[in-house]
């Protein structure tokens, strides 16, 4: 059994990651259809959405109960929605690296807070997977 300040920082990872989720869902719907910046930001939307899944999954098996919504997170949801509706493009991708910092930031941070088996999963799965998302809008911002 995980302590409880190990599942509620698991938790606010998972707020963070259903935060991400409806961020970008929010951007993916204000951007073009033909941009090649789509499929880039679907490839990134999935891979919040397997670690929401992850991390619910990670609660449960801690003896926790997951969160249900982004809370405060989703507050910068709607931020992103707004920039992509009267910025473009690039704001919305611009907003949506400022939100893979603070991710990966959260993360990191995070670490220390959880038992052993948790921090394995994060150190070795989902900050891997942060990583790789936060790189790939971060080169997306540089070509658009």
């Amino acid at each position: 059994m995980a302590t409880k300040s190990s599942v509620e920082q698991l938790n606010s990872f998972l707020r963070g990651e259903m935060s991400a989720v409806e961020t970008y869902q929010m951007a993916i719907d204000k951007i073009d259809h033909i941009s090649t910046a789509r499929d880039e930001l679907l490839i990134n939307l999935k891979s919040h959405q397997d670690r929401v899944m992850m991390l619910r999954d990670a609660i449960v098996a801690c003896g926790g109960t997951p969160a249900e919504g982004s809370g405060p997170w989703g507050v910068f949801a709607k931020a992103v929605e707004g920039g992509a509706k009267v910025f473009g493009e690039k704001a919305a991708v611009a907003m949506l690296e400022e939100g893979e910092d603070h991710g990966l930031a959260d993360y990191k941070r995070g670490l220390d807070d959880l038992e052993p088996v948790s921090r394995s999963m994060v150190s070795e799965k989902l900050l891997p997977q942060q990583q790789l998302t936060h790189d790939r809008v971060s080169a997306l911002k540089k070509r658009v």
